[in-house]
């Protein structure tokens, strides 16, 4: 069998990442089930011991894991270019569909019809944020010491609001010490085999060149807003806030989501509570990784501060500044670090720190959905202060019954019935739209 050239198997890698881009519905899970089917299974690319070593590293990466796996196995396959490739037509399809959703909601969020739409499309990602809890759990939370990082991590933000930064540093120092000390409080894997040749000098090089590039490219957006609109516009505020964000976006989008719904809406106002749960409602919907979100959030924060733009221009520049702020230090972790994956494997304390870091964001996620449900449940909400602790409590008075009928369908559906993501939206969205006429 004639072996293809490197030029056709480049046009096959271009042709598979577009693919897979354009079908990359449903969450991590799902994505990553469809990259093996293709890249493994299909065509053999890589091999599966090669396949789980590469996701065993990109869970130790900030970021979405699923697109930096597409990145490590472009990466794998062509060097530099193939990660380019493989990376960004995983996120093109889906970053141009929410783009395109974001300028209709910016244009008809005051129409009936368009927020009736939403009633039912809020009150489904209760169950899917839900479905992602439990299964999250279910994976990480195998030892009392997980367990109550998790519980802490909850407690911390629902009492004292915690910032998501802290919360991460101290799981992964507990986890590091725990990892050191007495590794059994975690429950790690044996250590893998090691499968670098003794006497194999560390890839310093490499790594220098890769996080030099990628930090020059992932700072000059920043540096050209600072200098032309200056520290006190919008651009510069979105653009420092989510680059610092994809620093600490550990756990997959929906740990993310909390410290981002914290700051965007609490801190700086740029969308409401409601807002930001129809943004995730969006990012559901889309193909691509989940944290496409914040595309959604920065177009609404500079459209609603435009100047010296029409709000039009100024939402397309702040949702390009965020997914650019947002996704390419994606690249710059799995170019620097790639080189250097099977001796990341074998790092104890790194697993552990991992390890703690995964059952946190349990708790965070946990947070995350309780959040979501008093906004999607209830029209009024009223603060308590319990010494040094505050708590947001509902009204009881002010629930919405539409809301809870359909969060109660769409969770059976989800966990029981097994539906896909987008008929469920679809369902949620027709009642919401059914119900809207019904008194609260």
């Amino acid at each position: 069998m004639e072996m293809p050239s490197a030029k056709a198997d480049f046009a096959e890698l271009l042709r598979v990442s577009a693919r897979i881009g354009c079908l990359s519905f449903g969450g991590p899970a799902a994505q990553i089930a469809l990259m093996h089917r293709e890249m493994v299974e299909e065509r053999g690319w890589i091999s599966e011991e090669q396949y789980l070593h590469a996701l065993n590293f990109c869970h130790l990466l900030p970021g979405p894991e699923a697109q930096q796996l597409a990145i490590w196995i472009g990466w794998k396959r062509h060097g530099v270019p193939g990660g380019l490739v493989a990376g960004l037509l995983f996120v093109i399809p889906g970053a141009l569909v929410i783009l395109a959703l974001s300028v209709l909601y910016g244009m008809a969020a005051q129409l009936a019809w368009f927020a009736a739409l939403f009633l039912g499309i809020k009150a489904a990602v209760l169950a899917i944020v839900a479905q992602a809890l439990l299964r999250l759990a279910t994976r990480a939370l195998a030892t009392p010491l997980r367990k109550a990082a998790a519980a802490a991590s909850f407690l911390a933000l629902w009492l004292f609001n915690a910032p998501f930064p802290l919360l991460v540093a101290a799981a992964a120092l507990a986890g590091w010490l725990a990892a050191r000390l007495r590794p059994a409080l975690l429950g790690l894997p044996a250590l893998p085999a090691a499968s670098t040749a003794p006497g194999t000098p560390p890839p310093w090089r490499a790594s220098l060149r890769a996080a030099l590039a990628g930090a020059v490219l992932w700072a000059a957006p920043l540096v050209a807003v600072h200098r032309l609109l200056g520290p006190g516009h919008v651009l510069w505020r979105i653009g420092l806030f989510f680059s610092k964000l994809a620093v600490v976006s550990f756990g997959g989008a929906y740990a993310v989501l909390a410290y981002m719904a914290q700051q965007a809406v609490s801190a700086q106002h740029w969308l409401s509570a409601a807002e930001m749960a129809d943004g995730l409602g969006l990012a559901e919907t889309t193909p691509g990784p989940l944290i496409m979100v914040t595309q959604f959030v920065g177009y609404l924060a500079a459209y609603r501060a435009p100047a010296p733009f029409s709000p039009q221009v100024a939402g397309l520049l702040g949702a390009g500044l965020v997914t650019w702020v947002t996704f390419t230090p994606c690249f710059l972790w799995v170019f620097t670090l790639a080189p250097w994956i099977e001796r990341l494997e074998r790092a104890r304390q790194l697993q552990g720190a991992l390890a703690l870091v995964t059952a946190a964001i349990v708790g965070v996620i946990g947070h995350l959905g309780s959040w979501f449900a008093l906004q999607v449940l209830f029209r009024q909400l009223r603060p308590v202060a319990l010494g040094p602790a505050h708590i947001t409590l509902p009204v009881a008075a002010s629930f919405d019954w539409r809301a809870g009928l359909i969060a109660l369908a769409a969770a059976w559906l989800v966990l029981r019935g097994r539906w896909g993501l987008i008929p469920v939206l679809a369902m949620a969205a027709a009642a919401g739209w059914l119900l809207a006429a019904l008194p609260g």
